[in-house]
């Protein structure tokens, strides 16, 4: 075998690779499958994790379309962590930096067994922006396939999301709630296999890989239970080897027009402050640089359309029967995004078919008429936070838009909660958790389990939290994250103290502290770093290389070798 149009070819080819191919005839392939595109099919599957417990069908769908088309598909599985277990514990300090394992596992396997394409398939928060980082990094072809949400809880005649269950479990501290009444909703709020069923960080990442042409049309919103999703998944494989027969890349695809549109289209649909985190990320291995000021110039000239939890009142079924991301698209329009966009079905986005059969109108809201004027996301800068913060402006009540308190200071998250619950957090205050960033937690762990608790408290329309860590999807309210520097570099977060006086102000995007330059001056140069608690050799090893958050949190990344385009 000599004649090999494929980089697998170094593997097979030649007299002196016999026991290359002897290897390969072990696992089953016959002679004239040695010739064909060798696509790997990453299977994310994980019996831990309600958005991967389903994969092990969708791959084989999968590896259905890669035979069809004339591929020899090879599974193979990396980590799936779920975010949902790991809230409100220390589990939490391990899932973001999964992200960079996830990535450097696929790069492993694919470059040591030169793969010539591959199909990743991913459902929840971190493995989703890691098939997309994977897929800029090796630019090998490459489809990605959405495990999709789940279905809606239904409790005592309500639809409901997972976000809702943990506001409703600080209730019972607060006597709003009984526990057999916590008990009931607990049994009923996660019905299937999949996502949870609203625009979280694990759905809005999807939606987002959608935008970005890296799907095939309509794959983001098809629930993981669908018989549809098993046809998405066969569609991908035939569509990778596909691209192999042609030798088209991702870079060859995804632009920057791609990535003006990926922050448009996450604006429009009330997407994650944790896209902050990833898009950065993503874009950095596709050779762009994206800023703070990219986030907050899309938002501002972005409206806000898409009516889901947590920024809304719809599930993601509802947002799925209402067109899902090709009617955002076609919605928002050459007014707002470049519809010449290309894809990995080849065909622009703008052409993206739509199908809604929704009984709704308000799912999916108008430019003319949205649920915001602006998008999703709010970036704040300031003396506290001179690289900037975030905020998910579309889930702040009016009244707390602007805010101004004195600080309540906590260095872990388990502090803050404990105060919450004794009652020693009054209307009014700044609740600051700090020392939970990407090298202080380190991690970054989302302060979810305090927002909830906030929430459940009936404080959220009096007081703000703010802190250097991050939050879930699901959260809502007066939360401010990602500030930056964070307390474990000398961030000015780290030289509060009780009592300070902090502005809090979304319409200005501003984010301050009310002490003197000079007595920050003075408080930094007394201030000592916290001592770090042993957390394993991996995180330590995170800890020590893990960049800005408004890098995207990346591991020791050489941005001279980045063009900001």
């Amino acid at each position: 075998m000599n004649d090999k149009p494929y980089r697998s070819r170094v593997v097979v080819e030649g007299p002196e690779h016999a026991g290359n191919r002897a290897h390969l005839k072990c696992v089953g392939l016959l002679e004239d499958e040695l010739a064909r595109p060798f696509i790997g099919v990453v299977n994310t599957f994980n019996e831990m994790n309600p958005g991967h417990i389903h994969l092990r069908s969708v791959a084989q769908a999968v590896k259905e379309g890669v035979i069809r088309e004339g591929g020899v598909p090879f599974e193979f599985n990396t980590t799936a962590i779920c975010d949902g277990i790991t809230q409100g514990n220390v589990g939490m300090c391990s899932v973001l930096p999964s992200r960079d394992v996830i990535v450097d596992s696929i790069e492993l396997t694919v470059e040591a067994q030169q793969l010539d394409g591959m199909v990743i398939i991913a459902t929840c928060d971190k493995i989703v922006p890691a098939a997309m980082m994977a897929a800029g990094r090796l630019n090998i072809p490459c489809v990605i396939v959405p495990g999709g949400p789940m279905l809606p809880g239904k409790y005592r005649g309500q639809e409901l999301a997972i976000h809702q269950i943990r506001e409703a479990s600080a209730q019972i501290t607060a006597g709003g709630m009984s526990e057999s009444e916590l008990k009931e909703m607990e049994e009923a709020i996660c019905p299937s296999a999949g996502g949870c069923s609203m625009l979280g960080t694990a759905n809005t990442m999807s939606c987002l890989v959608e935008a970005l042409g890296l799907t095939v049309p309509g794959a983001a919103t098809t629930h993981a239970v669908y018989s549809r999703k098993l046809r998405e998944a066969k569609l991908s494989g035939i569509t990778v080897v596909k691209q192999v027969k042609e030798g088209i890349r991702p870079r060859d695809i995804i632009k920057e027009n791609s990535f003006k549109n990926m922050l448009r289209v996450n604006m429009a649909i009330g997407g994650s402050t944790n896209t902050c985190l990833h898009i950065p990320a993503i874009a950095a291995e596709f050779g762009y640089r994206i800023t703070p000021e990219d986030f907050e110039t899309a938002s501002r000239t972005t409206p806000h359309l898409v009516n889901v939890k947590p920024s809304g009142k719809y599930s993601m079924l509802q947002f799925d029967e209402a067109g899902g991301v090709p009617a955002v698209i076609r919605t928002l329009g050459e007014k707002f995004l470049d519809m010449t966009a290309m894809t990995v079905n080849g065909i622009p986005i703008g052409d993206y078919p739509v199908h809604s059969h929704s009984e709704y109108s308000d799912v999916i809201t108008t430019p003319d008429h949205p649920l915001h004027k602006q998008g999703s996301i709010a970036i704040l800068k300031g003396n506290l936070a001179p690289e900037g913060a975030v905020c998910k402006q579309s889930a702040v009540c009016d009244q707390m838009r602007v805010h101004t308190g004195p600080a309540r200071i906590f260095d872990s998250q388990e502090e803050a909660i404990e105060a919450m619950q004794h009652n020693l957090i009054k209307k009014g205050d700044v609740v600051v958790i700090r020392y939970e960033g990407p090298k202080g937690g380190p991690g970054m762990r989302e302060m979810h389990a305090a927002m909830t608790t906030l929430v459940g408290l009936g404080l959220s329309d009096s007081t703000a939290l703010i802190t250097d860590g991050r939050f879930s999807g699901a959260t809502r309210g007066p939360c401010v994250g990602h500030i930056s520097p964070e307390a474990a570099v000398g961030g000015p977060i780290g030289l509060l103290k009780d009592g300070d006086v902090i502005h809090i102000d979304i319409n200005s995007r501003e984010i301050s502290v009310d002490i003197s330059d000079e007595e920050l001056a003075r408080r930094r140069a007394e201030w000592k770093p916290k001592p770090t608690q042993g957390h394993g050799k991996y995180l330590t090893r995170y800890s020590n290389l893990v960049g800005s958050v408004w890098e995207g949190a990346q591991l020791a990344v050489d941005f001279d070798r980045i063009d900001k385009k």
